[in-house]
């Protein structure tokens, strides 16, 4: 007799637990999942005060923060800090609202990522977010993720649902560890998988997804650390490189492939440039030598997600002290020797990538999952969040997604209000079909933007924001499958500190 179709879908009941058809595996994985964030996205608490230092739950603390005169004192790392005494202020969870700051810019929250992870998961205590003090270095990060990944396995193992999962998996074996990392939080995995802090851990890891991760790093990180040279610059960009100048962190970040431009041959950037450009030349060397260590260890279970199609700084020149960042890299042949043109020139390669980390620095293999997103969305963008879903239900590498043709969005890190500014769609100079609109995070402002055809295959719009206070431009296409956005930051012009 021939069996009725089923009329009732599978999905989910109220609370987000999955549901399905009598007979019909529900869509979930029973492995154990860490979500570890990027670069200034763990709220960071005072353990002598018990006051948030990053991240609070309103708009409002950004224009402290970044525009009073001790706005961002307390997060400089202290004498015993820099000596390894790192109890002083503690990670107590992911972003929760949209953060900002100089060069890097917007930076979004996880909770629409975490949601879509617990939603792909047997259980949500499957689901552990792994925040982190971020002006640290790396290392420290890594050894404390991966004694931390090893618990939350364990717990995991023994919790009830991981049993009624497990046998719905191949084998039936037991549930093993896929990380999920965005932007820094990529490098604190690779070395807490690869530099023997867990010797088990590699094994007992089924996958990990990063998202924009920096592993040859980003000329963003020379920028950050280079706002206090050259002509006067607005008041957040001079408060982020004093404080970023001591933070092991950002020098971590720094671009470990050949960048610097100089005539006719370019070379890797040196902990003497580094300390002439506004950093610290010991930082620089300690985060050189921990990265010939890591980059020497392949990176298991590896799937890279790239943004593409965004205007990317990829190279630079050094000028008096100043870095003077381009958008284009350098290529060598498998034997080392930098591509040249006929008359000897140095190649140049516009290759894009997220608008911080360029396509070729975002991946150690070739093999990628390309997304037409900005650096800060890529840890919220319904398009990442599907490509996540997709990896944690699978149980073997099918390959990658292939990416549709995108757009890139380019738009200032900070604005004046009741000051012009412009936005840049790049990937196309046929307005019909786009919407661009500018919106208050904390609501009550709104515009649509009038788009222009400029030059080289791009459309222009001009802009302009009522108050100070962070702002989210959208872009919206016929054929975009999720919109694109980036934050922006509105405050008064000049250097001078407002009062606390």
């Amino acid at each position: 007799m021939t069996e009725q179709p089923q009329t009732n879908p599978p999905g989910r009941v109220p609370g987000g637990r999955p549901r399905t058809t009598p007979g019909l595996t529900p869509a979930v994985t029973h492995d154990a999942v860490v979500l570890v964030p990027g670069i200034m996205g763990s709220e960071l608490y005072d353990t002598g005060t018990g006051k948030v230092l990053w991240g609070l739950a309103h708009p409002t603390w950004l224009a402290k923060a970044w525009l009073t005169k001790g706005g961002l004192a307390p997060l400089h790392l202290t004498a015993e800090e820099q000596a390894g005494d790192h109890g002083r202020i503690k990670a107590r969870r992911l972003l929760q609202i949209p953060a900002w700051s100089p060069v890097l810019r917007g930076i979004e929250p996880y909770h629409k990522m975490t949601a879509a992870i617990e939603n792909a998961v047997a259980h949500p205590a499957a689901v552990m977010p792994f925040p982190y003090d971020w002006r640290l270095p790396v290392e420290v990060n890594a050894r404390r993720l991966a004694s931390e990944a090893r618990e939350h396995l364990e717990r995991w193992r023994e919790h009830p649902a991981h049993t009624a999962a497990r046998r719905q998996a191949v084998d039936e074996r037991e549930a093993r560890l896929v990380f999920v990392a965005h932007s820094m939080g990529g490098l604190v995995t690779y070395a807490a998988l690869t530099l023997g802090f867990d010797s088990d851990l590699e094994a007992d890891t089924r996958g990990v997804m990063t998202l924009g991760t920096p592993f040859h790093g980003s000329v963003v990180a020379a920028n950050i650390l280079n706002t206090a040279q050259g002509a006067p610059l607005p008041l957040p960009h001079s408060r982020l490189a004093a404080l970023a100048s001591a933070m092991p962190g950002v020098h971590d970040l720094l671009p470990g492939f050949l960048c610097v431009e100089e005539g006719l041959d370019v070379r890797r950037l040196t902990p003497s440039d580094v300390g002439a450009l506004g950093g610290d030349k010991d930082l620089a060397r300690s985060s050189q030598e921990f990265f010939e260590r890591l980059r020497s260890k392949p990176f298991p279970h590896h799937r890279p997600v790239v943004g593409i199609r965004q205007e990317t700084v990829q190279s630079m020149r050094l000028e008096n002290g100043t870095v003077i960042a381009s958008e284009y890299c350098f290529r060598t042949h498998t034997d080392g020797e930098l591509m040249r043109d006929p008359d000897g020139a140095p190649r140049r390669f516009q290759v894009g990538g997220d608008g911080t980390v360029h396509r070729e620095s975002a991946s150690l293999t070739r093999r990628t999952v390309p997304l037409a997103l900005q650096h800060g969305a890529l840890a919220s963008d319904r398009a990442a969040r599907q490509a996540v879903v997709d990896f944690l239900l699978e149980d073997d590498h099918l390959g990658p997604d292939q990416a549709d043709d995108g757009l890139g969005l380019t738009v200032p890190d900070y604005v004046v209000p009741n000051a012009e500014w412009s936005v840049r769609i790049t990937g196309t100079d046929d307005p019909s079909g786009i919407d661009c609109t500018v919106t208050a995070v904390d609501g009550g402002f709104q515009r649509e933007a009038a788009l222009y055809a400029g030059d080289d295959d791009a459309l222009g719009a001009d802009l302009e924001v009522p108050d100070a206070g962070l702002y989210r431009v959208t872009v919206e296409a016929d054929h975009l499958s999720s919109p694109l956005t980036q934050l922006v930051f509105a405050g008064p012009g000049g250097t001078t500190p407002l009062d606390d």
